[in-house]
């Protein structure tokens, strides 16, 4: 009897020594699902810290990346003047009326020469497959291009309707050709409106006539004549806005202009370093 009765509390001691085990073992089989959960938040955290960093440096170079100006156009007198510590001793050279016969040759004159300019556009000029190949050609050397209407009209007196084809249509075309639409707007004959100051703006274009240019007049469309009066011109200063034209004797002129221009101390501005509306609104 006595035997029977310690055979029963061994059975039951082994019993309650077994269900302890299986709780412990329970407890153990679900510590790994814990742990895999913890892992989880932290991976998950080191991916949010990642993106952040990675949206910082997306951010950073993004700011590396944005350009620096040196110049702006003064609303005014629409000399290039110097943002903060730049050279003020610069001049810009511009040529309307493009490209109608002489810009791609212009424009590799100022090439070799190293200097830069705005070539500004017309669109009839670039209407036909010789026009567009020539403005495309222009771009691809790196020079600026400007909006200078399609048809040179002067703008006070056609409709508000027809100057904003007028600007816009040739916007169009320039991006179409180049990829890029322009930075900067010319009213022909220097003559803007209420309503080509309002398109402009839209545009993101600003505008810019110029401080001097005379190679529309009879007594300058001489290579030599034109080369002494746009160098020797007491108008010539500090930030010079020179308007010059898709002309014959204009780009027989170009050489000595910008080496005149030099001699006098003047460095050729980059028109890539022109601030323009378009960018400040973009910041």
């Amino acid at each position: 009897m006595m035997k029977h009765i310690f055979m029963l509390m061994f059975v039951l001691l082994l019993a309650a020594c077994g269900g302890a085990g299986g709780e412990e073992d329970a407890e153990q089989a679900e510590a790994p699902e814990e742990q895999t959960a913890e892992e989880s938040e932290g991976e998950a955290a080191g991916e949010e810290e990642v993106s952040e960093g990675s949206t910082a440096d997306e951010t950073e170079a993004a700011e590396e990346t944005e350009p620096e100006f040196s110049y702006e156009v003064h609303p005014e007198t629409f000399q290039i003047v110097p943002i903060d510590d730049a050279d003020p001793e610069v001049a810009l050279i511009t040529i309307d009326d493009a490209p109608d016969g002489q810009a791609v040759g212009m424009a590799e004159t100022l090439s070799e020469m190293n200097a830069g300019a705005i070539f500004f556009v017309n669109g009839m000029f670039i209407q036909d497959e010789a026009g567009r190949e020539a403005l495309e050609e222009i771009h691809e050397m790196g020079f600026e291009i400007g909006n200078h209407t399609t048809t040179h009209p002067y703008l006070n007196q056609i409709t508000p309707e027809e100057t904003r084809e007028e600007i816009t249509g040739t916007s169009d075309l320039i991006e179409e050709i180049t990829g890029e639409r322009p930075r900067f707007f010319r009213a022909p004959f220097g003559i803007n409106t209420d309503e080509s100051v309002s398109i402009a703006e839209e545009e993101g274009m600003t505008l810019m006539n110029w401080t001097y240019g005379y190679d529309w007049e009879a007594d300058y469309q001489d290579p030599e004549a034109l080369t002494d009066i746009m160098v020797n011109t007491e108008l010539l200063q500090n930030g010079a806005n020179l308007l010059m034209h898709d002309r014959e004797w204009t780009a027989e002129a170009l050489p000595d202009i910008v080496e005149g221009l030099e001699a006098q101390g003047y460095e050729i501005v980059d028109p890539e370093n022109i601030e323009s509306m378009e960018t400040e609104d973009s910041e």
